[in-house]
């Protein structure tokens, strides 16, 4: 048998036994997938809760279900924010979906001096459009309950000096330590990885970063591209300190009944 269809929607949508489906979920159910009455789904609302319902009637504009159980699952347990400098070309639209699968729980893109991509205002709210539904349908694919937070693009001195507990490190081949050796023994509240753009940052921008107290690293003798970087810290981040460990989204040991 195989596993119920999965969509987010919004949160508000969840509250209550019947659940009215509309935008791009009905969409894919009505137009796509052309899914029949009866079918079971599940609804996700992006921030752990999570639905199984029954689809009672759908039409051209929505579709309407009635909830069977609802459960809660968990977020990631470490905290990752990617703080990334946009890159050329749809190298972020790879990052955003590969991140969003390894567990990153917010994407920070930020424009630098050296950034190849210098967005005017129209084209940058046209590619954040596209980024969110990227992590949407990533998250989607890989059994994902949380909506990682796809941040508006900043300028990266407002970034780097926003006040935090976590764990600060730049990945830059030049003047760092290895990766293992800037870890702490014991599991941070959460990491920021920040990632410079093909061109590599201005001596500026490495003064500001230094200054804001965040640690340089390397990833070994190889130098990696700007759209490998963050994934590769990300997945060694997890192995030490993340979720590895826990069974795959969707088990029931994952899963916290909801009591009615």
């Amino acid at each position: 048998m195989s596993d119920p269809l999965r969509f987010f929607v919004p949160p508000e949508s969840l509250i209550g036994d019947q659940v009215t489906i509309s935008g791009d979920a009905h969409h894919h159910l009505h137009n796509v997938l052309r899914t029949r009455l009866g079918s079971v789904l599940t609804l996700l609302d992006g921030q752990g809760r999570c639905c199984e319902v029954e689809l009672q009637a759908i039409n051209r504009q929505e579709a309407r279900a009635r909830v069977v159980r609802r459960w809660q699952e968990k977020d990631c347990a470490l905290p990752i924010t990617l703080i990334q400098a946009v890159p050329k070309g749809d190298k972020f639209d790879l990052i955003l979906q590969k991140g969003t699968e390894l567990g990153v729980c917010r994407f920070q893109p930020v424009q630098t001096a050296h950034a190849v991509p210098q967005l005017d205002a129209t084209r940058l709210t046209k590619r954040e459009q596209r980024w969110l539904r990227i992590v949407s349908e990533a998250a989607r694919q890989c059994r994902r309950s949380f909506l990682p937070h796809v941040k508006p693009t900043s300028a990266l001195v407002d970034v780097i000096n926003q006040r935090t507990d976590d764990l600060k490190l730049l990945l830059w081949e030049t003047g760092s330590v290895p990766l293992a050796e800037a870890l702490p023994d014991q599991q941070p509240s959460g990491v920021r990885l920040l990632v410079g753009p093909e061109g590599g940052f201005s001596a500026e921008e490495i003064k500001a970063i230094s200054a804001a107290g965040v640690r340089s690293a390397h990833l070994g003798p190889r130098i990696l591209r700007t759209e490998t970087a963050g994934l590769a810290a990300t997945s060694i981040l997890q192995y030490l300190y993340g979720d590895w460990h826990q069974p795959p989204a969707g088990s029931q040991l994952n899963q916290l009944e909801e009591k009615k």
